[in-house]
C-alpha cells in the first residue's frame, strides 16, 4: 500500500499480469502477496525447478464459518485466460497467484501471507475485508449480509 506522505517513489506490491477485474464500484480488485509469501513460493518453484507454479487460491461454501478458502500449487498451463486474474509480486521473486471472479469478489483487499507456527506452516488469507468473522485456525469466514 502506497503512503500519501511518502517522499520516496511509490511501487505496487502486486501487478496483474493477466485478466484485471474491476468491482461495481469501477476500483481495480487486487489481493496483495506479503514478502514472506512471495519468498515461501519462490522457494517452491526453485526446489521443483518449475518458474510456471503458481499459488491457486479459490472460494468455496463449507467450513466452519460459511466459507472456505482452498490453496493448491497449479502450473500456468491450467490457468484460464478468460476466468482467472494472475497476481505477480512486484519483488522479483516471480511469485503468482490466481484466482477465479467469484473468488477474487470475496477476496479482493486481502492478502496472501505464509505462517509457520507450532501446527504447521501454510499459506494463508490474511486482512478480508469481506469478513465478519472466521475461524480459529484461519482456514474459514463468513461474509457480510
Amino acid at each position: 500500500m502506497c503512503r500519501a506522505f511518502s517522499t520516496t517513489g511509490c511501487k505496487q506490491a502486486v501487478v496483474v499480469t493477466a485478466n484485471p477485474r474491476i468491482d461495481e464500484e469501477g476500483n481495480e480488485m487486487l489481493v496483495d502477496i506479503t514478502p514472506r509469501a512471495a519468498n515461501r513460493l519462490r522457494e517452491i518453484m526453485a526446489k521443483d525447478s518449475n518458474p510456471a507454479l503458481a499459488l491457486r487460491v479459490t472460494v468455496q461454501s463449507g467450513g466452519c464459518h460459511g466459507f472456505q478458502y482452498l490453496m493448491s500449487l497449479t502450473n500456468s498451463t491450467n490457468i484460464s485466460p478468460v476466468d482467472d486474474t494472475v497476481f505477480e509480486a512486484n519483488d522479483g521473486t516471480g511469485a503468482k497467484v490466481v484466482m477465479d471472479e467469484p473468488s477474487l469478489e470475496l477476496l479482493k483487499g486481502s492478502k496472501v501471507d505464509f505462517t509457520m507456527e507450532l501446527i504447521g506452516s501454510q499459506f494463508k488469507i490474511v486482512g478480508n475485508p469481506a469478513a465478519t468473522s472466521s475461524c480459529g485456525c484461519g482456514t474459514s469466514f463468513d461474509i457480510k449480509a
